[in-house]
């Protein structure tokens, strides 16, 4: 059967893409960011799964203000960067997996989650900009990413958005729908965007070291309670766009030790934390999970 090996989480700041698209990963302001993510691309290169499940949030470029979904579920042979007002990025088309897509589409909206079936869309930064963090540059002609990627949309733009606590259980909707897969195959969930930022209002520029940190060493040792947090404590704590961070819960509950809504299993193990500020007007975190084998007397 397929499984979920590992978790990765991070945030997908616009300008970070830029910054490696224009050659300034080596610039004063960038250097501590870039040199945060040096284990993970190692990592990524010794752990390669064969699929991403990716979570982000799209930024108006394949849904609007007329129709946002709230869970969307990319299900095509392949996925265009997109064009976000000033060309889309220089890094390669994104392939899909169709066939386990629409197999997860199929499971977890039979588990009783509503998703929203998209054949045909292109990826804003919030899906390239955490596959060029992980993955290195890569040529958009010559090179490719390294395995397919499944794109999961949520809405955390247009309110109402859904709760931590719905998107925890989701994640675990998702594991079962992977595990039921009958292919032998290893997959990544990432989940991305935040950590702390808001962007418009008198709080512009927020940014909150240290509830980041705090909400971090929860979702790692206590993710049940985690999921509890309450939508007003991010938007009060973490701003109006540290919200996103309800996709992180997605990607932490489809890790294993998560059974029927607790944590009982055996703890994940931690291969990466890394927190930097600021990047841009965010603050940047990242985590990566491996999940740990169940023994068996």
């Amino acid at each position: 059967m397929a499984k979920i090996t590992a978790s990765v989480f991070t945030s997908h700041v616009p300008a970070i893409g830029a910054a490696m698209d224009l050659g300034k990963t080596q610039e004063d302001y960038w250097k501590p960011l870039f040199a945060g993510y040096d284990f993970s691309k190692q990592w990524m290169k010794d752990n390669r799964p064969d699929v991403i499940f990716l979570v982000y949030n799209d930024h108006a470029t394949a849904f609007s203000l007329d129709m946002i979904p709230t869970f969307a579920i990319g299900t095509a042979a392949e996925f265009k960067p997109a064009d976000e007002g000033w060309g889309p990025r220089p890094v390669p088309v994104v392939k899909g997996h169709p066939e386990l897509a629409s197999h997860i589409a199929q499971s977890v909206i039979q588990q009783d989650f509503d998703l929203t079936i998209v054949n045909k869309m292109d990826v804003d930064h919030g899906l390239t900009v955490p596959l060029s963090l992980m993955c290195g540059e890569l040529d958009p002609v010559k090179e490719a990413w390294p395995c397919p990627v499944i794109p999961f949309a949520v809405n955390v733009v247009q309110y109402p958005v859904p709760s931590g606590q719905r998107c925890f259980n989701l994640g675990q909707a998702i594991r079962k729908a992977v595990e039921s897969y009958d292919e032998d195959i290893h997959v990544h969930i990432w989940g991305t965007g935040g950590m702390s930022h808001q962007l418009q209002g008198a709080r512009a520029g927020l940014i909150n070291r240290e509830w980041d940190n705090a909400w971090l060493d929860q979702l790692i040792k206590d993710p049940v309670a985690c999921a509890q947090t309450p939508h007003i404590n991010y938007v009060r704590e973490a701003g109006s766009e540290g919200i996103e961070l309800v996709m992180w819960l997605i990607a932490r509950g489809a890790m294993g030790d998560i059974h029927d809504g607790q944590a009982t299993g055996p703890a994940p193990q931690l291969r990466h934390r890394f927190y930097h500020v600021p990047a841009s007007n965010t603050a940047v975190g990242h985590v990566i999970l491996e999940n740990v084998e169940e023994e068996y007397p």
